[in-house]
């Protein structure tokens, strides 16, 4: 017999309601992404608002510019997310299909576009208002885990992004056609790993705690280190989860049945892995450009 866990029974919808013949229903995905951008807004204003924390024992901006900024970063979000999505994942199909580009109602996002969406609504931002932008992206860094514990917490919940086939114990039946689809016997269950669970703790909790301990410490006093720590952090993360995580069925074939997205003998990356090699990289460039700063303030 399977040793595995049968998926509970969890609905994608928080609530719906018909109205003039049209079905509007509340997502927990949807509803994850309004709480993940509230519980960030308020650790932003938590941290705004205890002034010691920061270089100079004061707050790179007011409460009143946090507020502005959550704009901007809620469209980038928005508008990088689905660009990366089409750019990244399925260029060939919206070339195609040009007005399904904005039909994001239908799904279709993906994290790497909507961090660098973000990073140009910031920079943007912060070069208008005039704040430091490292200590505003230390902030971001800062907000951001709970999104992203919440996120991938919906997507178990929406029983998608669901990993490889497993025989692991807490491996989970996920229902539908495709997830079933594991080349298994007839008549057998597919087990497959709970990736969502895996991100969810690994880019949102245990990223999350590491980050709060830092700034518990002092970190935002070095402009810079808690955004490399985040960056590397959840490259790393991401980088961990892709192992167990399902690819994406564009890069699944029968010479290909890994999913690499770049390989030599069956040996190589996924789409994903290979797009955290520079998140990877560059955070960590980031952490000792801010250690060196903080050792040395006068330079550069």
């Amino acid at each position: 017999m399977l040793a595995a866990i049968p998926f509970p029974p969890l609905s994608s919808e928080v609530f719906s309601i018909s109205l003039f013949g049209i079905e509007f229903a509340l997502r927990w995905y949807a509803l994850a992404y309004i709480a993940g951008i509230l519980i960030g807004w308020r650790l932003a204003l938590a941290a705004i608002r205890r002034p010691g924390l920061w270089p100079g024992d004061s707050a790179p901006m007011s409460a009143k510019q946090v507020e502005d900024l959550l704009t901007w970063v809620i469209l980038g979000i928005i508008l990088g997310g689905r660009l990366g999505f089409v750019l990244f994942y399925m260029p060939g199909y919206y070339l195609s299909h040009p007005w399904e580009i904005p039909m994001i109602w239908q799904g279709g996002m993906a994290f790497h576009g909507g961090l660098l969406g973000v990073v140009a609504a910031v920079w943007l931002f912060c070069r208008t208002q005039r704040i430091p932008p490292a200590s505003c992206a230390d902030m971001l860094a800062l907000a951001t885990p709970p999104g992203l514990l919440l996120g991938r917490l919906a997507n178990f919940v929406n029983a998608e992004l669901w990993g490889r086939p497993s025989d692991l114990p807490w491996a989970v039946i996920f229902p539908g056609q495709l997830a079933q689809a594991c080349g298994q016997p007839a008549g057998m269950l597919c087990a497959r790993h709970p990736s969502q669970l895996y991100e969810a703790a690994l880019e949102g909790l245990i990223l999350g705690l590491v980050i709060l301990w830092l700034v518990r410490r002092g970190a935002l006093k070095s402009p810079g280190l808690i955004a490399g720590i985040f960056f590397a952090g959840y490259g790393i993360g991401r980088f961990i989860v892709e192992f167990f995580r399902q690819p994406d069925a564009q890069f699944v074939g029968p010479d290909n049945p890994l999913g690499l997205a770049l390989h030599v003998d069956g040996i190589g990356l996924t789409m994903g892995q290979l797009l955290t090699l520079p998140m990877i990289a560059g955070g960590l460039l980031v952490v000792a450009w801010a250690r060196q700063r903080h050792r040395d303030p006068g330079r550069a």
